[in-house]
């Protein structure tokens, strides 16, 4: 293509000037006198050269009815108009019978109604498109051998590292979770795809390892109460005499079966929040409403542990989301808190105002929770080792953290009295520009699952990562 755009622009070129030439010529050959004019158009014949060095000139006079008077064309051509203007045209010699030579030609009616004609051969043009065909295949022909092999060198560079990827694809179809896909470090396509199927596989190894986490403390968690209610069975039916004794039996074994209903009820809940079904159900919710009635709710609770439960909701405040997922978002914080609280300790639920929008805040004076231990007491089943005596499944705290993720709200754990002892534990729920009804959150790599800043506050990432922080 290169060498069609220099051959191209170069016979436009000299076309452009042969035809200014014949031109000129004709011009100036018409203001001399009818026996200069025949003188020229003799010299010019005469001196001619016939190489293909040159381009050959043709002149020629004729009189009015085209009979040659003087030049070395054998006849006026017919094709030529007669208008002063350059015309490509073909002309016979005088004395030739070789094949007509493409020219470009002038004709011009004189005063004296002869016709003069002056014409240049453009044979150099095909001496130049004979160089520019040879030096194309001068340049072509040791050119395509180079680009032949790196052609194949690239190629079966290409294949290798695709043959690379498949085998490695194969050993994880296999079972082998820990395999990643080869990365050369040299930042081209092949590395970003592999780069980014290896994360996407360490994510996927990460849930599984959850998953299975989960699977086995599912399995540890039911299989205590369901061995109880099986005891208590074998036991009624050797020992039990009355139907008092039977009915006490069958109490202890529902409430065994309650027990692991409620697991398996609390684990569908935090897949069905997690799942995003209750945007739909979205709507302005007054969170001074939903204090006092999770306050009113847990009241009987806390007055049974003679814990003191101080709700302080004066200030209105409105955020878009579900009412009914709040309320229980509210009221597992302040059962949590209840639980955890020394008989005659003290629970304080409030909601107030920050400068980002509303907050919630529940807090207890209890035992507190360790700050190497915040950021697993979300996890399902999680459970402090000193909060084992209390009753409970371990998948209240992962309840709330999927109501604030479905919400996009951010969740804090700290301590109530920092500096005390022991410093109680506060649960803090940020409504980000609840105004709004839409939260932007910081960008992070998908890696990063919490955000753990010095003092011990943590913020969960989007809908995107919720699935993966819950579980």
């Amino acid at each position: 293509m290169l060498f069609g755009v220099i051959y191209w622009r170069t016979k436009a070129f000299e076309m452009r000037r042969i035809a200014a030439f014949v031109s000129g010529e004709a011009i100036a050959v018409s203001q001399g006198s009818p026996d200069e004019i025949i003188w020229l158009v003799q010299t010019d014949a005469e001196h001619e050269y016939h190489d293909k060095y040159h381009n050959m000139t043709f002149s020629a006079l004729f009189t009015p009815t085209g009979r040659l008077v003087a030049g070395d064309l054998q006849q006026l051509p017919p094709d030529l108009p007669i208008d002063g203007n350059p015309h490509q045209v073909a002309l016979h010699r005088r004395g030739s019978d070789a094949t007509p030579r493409p020219v470009i030609a002038v004709a011009r009616r004189l005063p004296s109604g002869q016709v003069l004609v002056i014409a240049r051969g453009v044979g150099v043009l095909n001496t130049l498109e004979e160089i520019v065909a040879g030096t194309l295949l001068l340049g072509v022909i040791p050119a395509i051998g180079p680009a032949l092999a790196a052609g194949i060198w690239l190629n079966r560079k290409a294949q290798r590292r695709i043959k690379a990827v498949n085998q490695s694809i194969e050993r994880i179809m296999q079972g082998a979770v820990h395999e990643r896909l080869p990365v050369h470090g040299i930042a081209d396509d092949f590395d970003q795809l592999a780069d980014s199927v290896n994360r996407m596989l360490a994510e996927i190894e990460r849930l599984i390892a959850e998953v299975q986490g989960v699977s086995d403390n599912i399995a540890h968690d039911l299989r205590t109460p369901l061995a109880r209610v099986r005891t208590l069975l074998e036991r009624g039916r050797e020992k039990a005499r009355t139907p008092a004794d039977m009915a006490a039996l069958v109490d202890r074994a529902i409430a065994g079966l309650d027990q692991a209903q409620a697991i398996i009820t609390a684990l569908l809940r935090i897949g069905e929040i997690e799942g995003g079904q209750r945007r739909a159900a979205f709507c302005r919710v007054e969170l001074d409403e939903i204090a006092i009635a999770a306050g009113e709710l847990y009241a009987p609770m806390a007055e049974e542990k003679r814990v003191q439960l101080i709700v302080d909701a004066s200030s209105a405040a409105v955020v878009d989301g579900d009412r009914d997922l709040l309320i229980e978002l509210v009221a597992n914080l302040i059962d949590n808190a209840i639980k955890f609280a020394p008989e005659g300790g003290e629970v304080r639920l409030s909601v107030a105002h920050a400068p980002n929008g509303p907050v919630i805040r529940v807090g207890d004076n209890g035992p507190g929770i360790p700050v190497a231990e915040r950021a697993a007491v979300v996890k399902r089943f999680y459970r402090l080792d000193k909060s084992r005596h209390v009753q409970g499944s371990g998948l209240g705290l992962s309840i709330v953290l999927a109501i604030v993720m479905l919400h996009d709200f951010d969740f804090i754990v700290t301590d109530a009295s920092p500096g005390a002892n022991p410093p109680g534990c506060l649960f803090e729920i940020r409504c980000v520009n609840a105004n709004s009804g839409s939260v932007t959150l910081s960008p992070a790599p998908a890696k990063k699952r919490l955000k753990w800043p010095p003092h011990g506050w943590w913020r969960p990432r989007r809908e995107a990562d919720a699935t993966a922080i819950g579980a």
